[in-house]
This record gives C-alpha cells, structure tokens and sequence, in this order.
C-alpha cells in the first residue's frame, strides 16, 4: 500500500524515527526555526477549519499538548481567534509547565485576552463546539496515553461533533498505526510534510500540509521525488495497493 494525490501521483511516506530525522536536518543543517513550521502548519491547518466548515467563522475547540503537535494547534486557534472565530483553549498541561514552541504560541494568545478552559469545564467546551481541533500528541507517541491526555481523547470521541486531527491522530502510532490506548477517531487528519506510515490504515480522510521543508532534505534519508504540491499548500490523500 502507499499514498497517492487525487491526480494519481505517488508520495512517500516516512516513519516516526525518519520524520525525527527530518526536523533535526531541517532546523540543524537547513536553519528553519521550530517556529517558521510551526506557522506554516497553523496556518494550513486554520483553512483546513474553515474548508470543513464551510464557512470563514464557528466555533471551535483546540486540545492542545505540550509538545509541538500543541504548539501548532495553539498557533491554529490564533489564526482561527484573528478572523473571529470563538475559540476554547484545552490543555493537557497546566499553563504554568509549558515550555519551548508551546509555550511561546500560548503567551501569544494570552496576551490577546484568549485564556485556557479549566479542566473542569473540558466536556462542555468539547461538546458546544462545530469542530474539535486534535492537538494533543502528533508523532512522538510512547505507549498508552494517560492522565488528563486520555480524558481528553475519551471527552473528544464521546462528545465532539466533527474532529480534526493534526499530523496523526492522537494515541495512534505513526509508525505502526497501532492504538495502544485511546486513540482520537478523527474525521479528517491534517498530515506534516509527508505522510506517516502508520496512516495507511487510518479512517477518515487524509490531506497533507507543505511546512516549507526543501524536498533536497529528503534526498539525506534516501527520498527522491518531484513537488507535488503545485500552487496547493494542503492537497487530499489517497491510499492504493
């Protein structure tokens, strides 16, 4: 099986151990900040928002990590803040313990008056939104979710009306596609730069994001291929056999 663009061109996948590897060339060696992608991904992940909505406003809640896979769904609900939509913050950490690119994005948010939702409140802000925005874990899952991480996987598959998974759905494997635990059943998975091996088997359907990554970088873990992306910056998967 692999992956393929609705024109029928074929696009590599990489597991979690290659798309480590990508980000250290990428920032290391090619000089791309953390935070440069992470716009990027914001940014195409907010229009993933409204194409699925319909519409350029709604509601919508982001579960957030403390990770990058967070950091980018922090930096998605400023996007989606800036052109009015109304925006619940829910963390899987306290605000205080964030640290890094996460951090960052929410410092951003709270400046601008957008403050997370107490834990207690999660299954309320979950259940009165148009869309849920999964950004809890991404690719660096190690075993089983747990604590609030797995209230919140179980509050979003329970009570969300439609969800939207960033890179890979959360408590899925990227590698394997195993679902040691809770996993996020998503409606549509936002994938990064390439698609994860672990998504071939994945329900829901599958769009891939340009981060701006050189497709020269691939060739250093022995990936060649030509641009697919064309005047797109998120294009839709398919798989084939």
């Amino acid at each position: 099986m692999g992956f393929r663009t609705v024109e029928g061109i074929t696009v590599p996948a990489v597991t979690a151990a290659q798309m480590l590897e990508v980000d250290r060339l990428a920032t290391e060696e090619y000089g791309l900040t953390i935070l440069q992608m992470m716009e990027n991904a914001g940014r195409n992940l907010a229009g993933n928002v409204m194409e699925m909505l319909g519409k350029a406003q709604g509601s919508v809640t982001v579960l957030a990590g403390s990770g990058g896979n967070g950091g980018g769904g922090l930096c998605c609900a400023r996007h989606l803040h800036n052109r009015g939509f109304g925006v619940s913050l829910l963390l899987s950490k306290d605000p205080g313990t964030l640290t890094g690119a996460a951090a960052h994005q929410l410092h951003i948010l709270q400046v601008a008056g957008l403050e997370p939702v107490p834990p207690d409140d999660a299954q309320e802000a979950i259940g009165r939104a148009e869309l849920v925005l999964d950004a809890l874990i991404g690719y660096s899952l190690r075993g089983a979710p747990r604590g609030r991480v797995a209230d919140l996987i179980e509050l979003c598959n329970r009570d969300a009306a439609r969800v939207l998974s960033l890179d890979v759905p959360s408590g899925l494997d990227a590698t394997t596609g195993d679902t040691p635990g809770p996993g996020v059943r998503a409606d549509r998975t936002l994938t990064l730069a390439l698609p994860k091996t672990g998504l071939l088997s994945m329900p829901g359907d599958l769009y891939l994001a340009d981060i701006g990554i050189p497709p020269q970088l691939y060739q250093r873990i022995g990936l060649t291929f030509e641009p697919f992306f064309g005047g797109r910056y998120w294009l839709r998967l398919e798989t084939f056999q």
